[in-house]
């Protein structure tokens, strides 16, 4: 069946009245490479044989597979109610609440969210969320240019590179200077860190967990950032945070996430949630909205956007963004996963997952030839050295049934070897403990 009403004199007129001949005149801006990617299209199928062609697409998926990837994105047990009431019609159609009589319902809930994930990390206010955990890095570093007026930026190598990418490209245009530092045993690499720091610093950009699974206390670094009138960025794990210290806790300004890990599928890369809480001073400068509790003329409470700084509210001069749109239905799957968990479930949730971690790494120890880095404590993930390519054996262990974690030499240069185990609550003891027999199998074959 044809979906496209338009015949070929309909599109003759069209092009006509724009004042080209053709599709291609149309679009002759566009680079031929990329033009012939986005519009050489074969021709159109029926209904039933795309079904078809998809289907077999599909096949090609690896199914079944047990899964000790994570590098940021991570393969937790979602209750079946943040489906249902995620699902109901009147979130999953519903649109942006800028009228508050007709949008009370979407807005309680964004209200929920950002009570929730301030009680996540401690600090003051959050905001409505953002696109995801990149986005959400990128925009608490230009708070920072604002908020200080200076433009360095040191960012330690062991936030995810997913990040730093993402940084990077967002202010390839901008006058901001980036300074990277390395990691130490795992951790944020002091010295180097406190050498970059100085008058001209505007922010240092760290993450708890890091890359490598490793957990710090930056109590020290915010200190001495503070004490050259810098702010600290500190990327979070959320579950991590059932036992982990908060972020203000270690007196960082601005907390940012991927908000993945609490109740939204992996779904092949998205869609996904980044959270931002700051401490209140900061508020002004946050990105995106803010939802706020009120009482109306009768004394009754209400919720209401108390606070846009997009563009399309104020003078676009002083706004603070025009990538802000909030990821809303993520943020009701958030605050809904974490209402069913309660404080005292996400306690045991991050226990759970911290002690099949410890299970895990005692029994990859035993692997002859593999080594697990212990220099420093991990929450979820860990490193172990491989007496093999780490991308090989990634590859070979698909064929076994398992995705046995991510191989750091794509993002690290010269840790070729180095392999990145990621556990959950739902890997079992018996599923860690037969990863590792295989993999001892394949290792020494």
């Amino acid at each position: 069946m044809n979906f496209v009403p338009h015949t070929e004199n309909d599109r003759a007129e069209m092009l006509k009245v724009i004042g080209v001949k053709s599709v291609d005149e149309l679009f002759r801006d566009i680079r031929p490479e990329l033009r012939a990617r986005s519009f050489n299209l074969p021709e159109g199928k029926s209904e039933f044989e795309v079904i078809q062609h998809l289907k077999k697409l599909s096949q090609k998926n690896a199914t079944g597979l047990v899964n000790f990837v994570g590098a940021g994105f991570y393969d937790h047990y979602i209750p079946a109610a943040v489906d249902a009431l995620s699902g109901r019609s009147e979130f999953y159609t519903a649109y942006t609440p800028y009228q508050p009589e007709c949008s009370q319902g979407w807005l309680q809930s964004i209200y929920e969210y950002q009570s929730a994930i301030c009680a996540l990390t401690g600090m003051d206010v959050a905001n409505a969320s953002l696109y995801d955990g990149g986005t959400a890095l990128y925009e608490a570093a230009m708070m920072a240019v604002r908020l200080t007026g200076k433009k360095k930026i040191i960012v330690d190598s062991g936030v995810n590179l997913i990040y730093r990418t993402m940084l990077y490209s967002y202010t390839f245009n901008l006058a901001v200077e980036f300074v990277e530092t390395p990691v130490v045993h795992g951790q944020s690499a002091r010295d180097d860190i406190f050498k970059q720091l100085d008058d001209t610093t505007a922010a240092v950009v760290l993450q708890n967990p890091n890359f490598f699974g490793a957990i710090d206390d930056h109590s020290d670094i915010a200190a001495k950032a503070h004490g050259c009138k810098a702010l600290v960025i500190e990327a979070v794990y959320p579950v991590s945070l059932g036992m982990l210290k908060s972020p203000r806790e270690m007196d960082v300004d601005i907390a940012v996430g991927e908000g993945q890990s609490l109740g939204i599928p992996l779904s092949f890369g998205g869609p996904y949630l980044g959270f931002m809480a700051v401490k209140k001073e900061l508020v002004r400068q946050m990105p995106g909205r803010v939802v706020g509790a009120t009482v109306d003329k009768d004394g009754k409470r209400g919720f209401v956007l108390t606070l846009q700084t997009r563009e399309q509210h104020i003078r676009r001069h002083k706004a603070t963004s025009n990538i802000c749109s909030n990821e809303a239905l993520c943020a009701l799957r958030a605050v809904i996963y974490l209402s069913l968990l309660g404080k005292q479930g996400l306690a045991e949730l991050a226990r759970v997952i911290y002690d099949k971690t410890e299970f895990a790494k005692s029994v990859f120890a035993k692997i002859p030839g593999a080594q697990v880095k212990r220099s420093s404590p991990t929450f979820n993930e860990f490193t172990v050295q491989l007496p093999k390519n780490a991308d090989e054996v990634v590859c070979s262990m698909i064929e076994k049934g398992f995705a046995c974690g991510f191989p750091l030499g794509r993002f690290y240069k010269g840790m070729d070897n180095f392999l990145l185990v990621a556990v959950t609550e739902k890997r079992t003891k018996e599923e860690i403990v037969k990863l590792a027999d295989s993999l001892e199998a394949m290792l020494c074959a």
